[in-house]
């Protein structure tokens, strides 16, 4: 079987985020579902090791932010190749508590935002599918970012320069084919938003 089908099954990006005990977790995802109309419920499924999903399973709601086509892939790193166990997602991309209490990316990069209260939940190996009511929802006009379009800017994510050694990136694993030396320190990762000292030659 060609795995690689399942990519042209049309996705968006999205970050989808929690809250519990005082907290919010919040991670890149691609799968969310609208289910119904009336009442007005989606779904979205979450892998059971991330803490998001400890953070749905536990205070039964959740949110979505919707990301614009002109997304930063920093912000997508950001909240999909780092743990909220032992990094602050949040430091760099502010987020405000909604009506749930889950949290709501402020900036130019969400095309819309929902939330949501758990209805129903279903564990199906490694991940589990959350479906929820739908209380929250703020529109704007920009396009969204498909799953599509998010691997067709990653790839596109070259560096170019005069040296040869290559260098990857130990977060996400992104490859600066040539030029790594000569990048400014303050340089991150365009996937993921680390900086140089997560990189390593090889």
């Amino acid at each position: 079987m060609d795995m690689k089908t399942l990519f042209k099954i049309s996705y968006g990006i999205y970050v989808v985020g929690s809250c519990f005990d005082g907290k919010m977790n919040a991670q890149t995802a691609n799968s969310v579902l609208q289910i119904n109309n009336e009442p007005a419920t989606v779904a979205i499924s979450l892998n059971n090791n991330n803490l998001t999903n400890e953070f749905v399973n536990q205070s039964g709601v959740f949110s979505i932010n919707i990301l614009a086509a002109d997304t930063d892939l920093a912000l997508i790193g950001n909240f999909g190749f780092q743990s909220g166990r032992d990094y602050d997602k949040f430091k760099d991309y502010p987020a405000t508590a909604g009506v749930t209490g889950s949290p709501i990316l402020t900036g130019a990069s969400i095309a819309g935002t929902l939330e949501a209260e758990v209805i129903e939940k279903l564990k199906v190996g490694t991940h589990t599918i959350f479906v929820g009511k739908i209380v929250a929802a703020e529109n704007t006009d920009k396009d969204v970012m498909t799953y599509a379009m998010y691997h067709q800017k990653k790839n596109a994510a070259k560096i170019a320069s005069s040296t040869t050694k290559a260098y990857k990136c130990s977060v996400c694993g992104y490859v600066v084919e040539s030029g790594f030396e000569d990048l400014p320190a303050d340089w991150v990762c365009p996937v993921c938003g680390v900086g140089k000292d997560k990189f390593f030659p090889i």
